[in-house]
Order: C-alpha cells, then structure tokens, then sequence
C-alpha cells in the first residue's frame, strides 16, 4: 500500500488520531498504539484551559508517543482567531502544519466556508501546512486549493454524531473532479465499516475522534478503524467489481455438467 503524501511529506498510515475526550491519559496512550496513526491531532486552546497540570502531563505524553502533531483551531470563530492561534501552536509545538478550523453554526458546528479560505491564505503565505476542515462543497474546495491548500479535510457528517456520510454523492463527486488532490474525511464517522466506504471511494485517508474516545472500549475501536481504513486502501487499488443490475454466473456453463464427463 503506498504511503500518504501530504505537501511532500509521507506518512506511513492513512488514519488520522484526535486526542481530545478519552476517559484517562493511559487510555489515550494505548488508542494511539492501537491506532498506529499518521498523525494526532491538538488542540492548543482546549489544552491551554485544561490547567497546568494536566497541560503538562499531556505535553510529557505527547512527547513520549512520538507520533507527529498536528495543531487544530478548534473553537475559532474568525480570521484573527485562527490565525494567531495557528502561531501560537507553532511556536508551542514547533511544526508548520495546522487543521484550520473555523465554524459557522453553533448547532452543526459547520464550517464556515468563506473565512476558512481567507485564513487558510493568509496562513499559507505565512508558510503554514495547512489542512482545512470544510464542507463537501465542490466550489468551496476549489476555493480553498486556489487559495494555496494542497490537501482537504471535508467531512462526513456533523462533528460527533456518528452518522456516516451524509451526502454520498457530493463526496463521490468531490472525490471524482478533484482526482490529484488528496482527500481526508474528517468529522461525522461512527464505525469502522463506514471509514472503510470512504476509503473504497478513493479518498486518502481519515481523521476520527469521537467514534474512538467515546466508545465503549477506545483502544479496541481504534485498532478497528486502523484496519477498516488500511482494508478500504487495498480494495480501492485492487480496483473492485462495478455494480450491475443483472445477475452473471461466476462459473461459467458450457457442455455437459462435471459429473458426467467420462473422466469422473
């Protein structure tokens, strides 16, 4: 299975970690090893109103998986929010790569497509890797990578509902015109089956949270999604079997049944 690429960098793995909500820091820990993930996503701001002490004990943790961080703008509402909190997290964790978050709608907690291509850039003029979460919007994207994205974040579903994907068409169609640009689906995936459908699409890879954190068993969950995402790469190359309306045998039928060849 050949490796993401992602602005000429490659990882190994095709699932994207959040490490927010985990009932304790070890299960968090052992999710991340379960999970082998590319890379794991932080948020400065939640981490910064967490206290000292956990702060710290989350920063040693960081440290100690090994795993690359991408920074997130979770809970920005403007241009100016993201942006000094993309530097900040540049200068706290020491990486140009950065999940532009900004939402427009406090119930589904959509993006807001139109500030998400102005910050991403300025962002990029900036010398940031920026990977923004969007909609499944196909001129909102082009938007996006006219303004200097290389990479796309389109969700699924509303952040933490677990619904799968909502408008199946609008990301087979993104996936379809956007062919070169790598594709991640981020927010609104529930199980395993469903990040594997994506994956069997063609996207590129899937950044989970919720369906991890939130299960019943977190490590076991992200061990799952580890394998549905890796399972839905290799059925994707192996270049499946297009659906048809009509039956077809898979054993072909010609001349007289086995059992009454002379040879039987």
């Amino acid at each position: 299975m050949n490796p993401l690429t992602l602005y000429n960098q490659t990882f190994s793995g095709r699932l994207l970690l959040g490490t927010a909500a985990y009932p304790t820091t070890e299960i968090l820990r052992r999710s991340v090893a379960a999970a082998e993930p590319a890379m794991i996503t932080v948020s400065l701001r939640r981490q910064s109103a967490a206290g000292h002490a956990h702060g710290q004990g989350f920063w040693d943790l960081l440290q100690e998986m090994q795993v690359p961080i991408l920074p997130n703008t979770a809970g920005c509402q403007s241009v100016q929010e993201a942006v000094a909190t993309a530097h900040m997290a540049r200068e706290v964790f020491d990486t140009p790569w950065i999940k532009l978050e900004l939402i427009g709608d406090d119930d589904t907690l959509q993006p807001d497509v139109f500030q998400i291509v102005e910050a991403a850039k300025i962002l990029i003029d900036d010398g940031f890797y920026v990977l923004p979460y969007c909609t499944e919007d196909l001129i909102a994207c082009r938007r996006l990578l006219d303004a200097g994205c290389r990479a796309l974040m389109p969700w699924a579903a509303p952040i933490g509902t677990g619904l799968g994907v909502v408008h199946e068409y609008a990301l087979r169609v993104l996936r379809e015109r956007l062919p070169d640009t790598p594709l991640i689906i981020d927010a609104g995936l529930g199980l395993p089956s469903q990040a594997a459908q994506v994956m069997e699409w063609g996207y590129d890879a899937v950044l989970l949270n919720t369906a991890v954190s939130r299960s019943g068993n977190p490590v076991d969950m992200a061990r799952a999604f580890s394998l549905a995402v890796a399972s839905g790469r290799r059925a994707h190359q192996a270049c499946p079997v297009p659906p048809r309306e009509q039956a077809q045998a898979s054993t072909p039928t010609v001349g007289q049944p086995f059992w009454h060849s002379a040879e039987y």
